[in-house]
């Protein structure tokens, strides 16, 4: 997958920098001098907005996260209701995060950076994600094709669903077998989401 290029912003190319910087050596090994090298800033450019790699890290996860989710987000087609808009997204979001070059780096190389947003904390991509979803839901209970309920509890245990699936299925899935294989279980998902949404 070719990286995506966002350089709109001095930010933006900070940001190319410090994601080109982590597929090399992960983030434990980026250093805010390799960062302004390749960005073609000075250190001190870099500094003043963000005061470690930690940092730059969050806000690149930010803005990669986000992204991945909006377009896996599908667009509004005739007849289509706000449910199969949702499912058909969060699935197709799942497989995206998970085919993500940076987020398969930090899973494999720095698992340790997802953590706190996993146990302790909501991210500002959480958050993001979840305004979406809340949303698309209440889309769904005008439309009559979700569940009438409590819209932001509603969003927050899904993202719960597939936060599981995105960081934990290949603990679980035998890709020589084919009802236990990433696809069969994505299907899964679907079918669960559909469950969960349908009043």
């Amino acid at each position: 997958m070719t990286p995506i290029r966002h350089n709109n912003s001095d930010s933006d190319v900070v940001l190319d920098a410090v994601r080109d910087c982590v597929l090399a050596v992960g983030v434990r090994r980026t250093t805010l001098t390799d960062v302004a090298r390749r960005a073609g800033v000075s250190r001190m450019t870099i500094y003043r907005r963000w005061p470690d790699v930690r940092s730059l890290v969050g806000d690149l996860m930010t803005r990669e996260w986000v992204e991945v989710a909006t377009r896996a987000r599908p667009g509004r087609r005739p007849g289509t209701d706000a449910r199969s808009l949702v499912v058909d997204g969060l699935v197709a979001g799942v497989e995206a995060f998970r085919a993500h070059p940076l987020f398969r780096k930090i899973v494999d190389v720095d698992p340790e950076l997802l953590l706190p947003y996993v146990l302790d904390r909501r991210g500002a991509s959480q958050e993001a994600l979840l305004e979406l979803l809340a949303g698309d839901l209440r889309e769904g209970h005008a439309d009559g094709s979700v569940r009438p309920g409590h819209a932001e509890r509603q969003a927050r245990s899904l993202l719960l669903i597939v936060q599981s699936f995105t960081l934990s299925l290949r603990t679980m899935t035998d890709e020589d077998d084919a009802d236990l294989d990433s696809a069969a279980f994505l299907a899964e998902l679907r079918t669960i989401l559909e469950r969960i949404l349908t009043p």
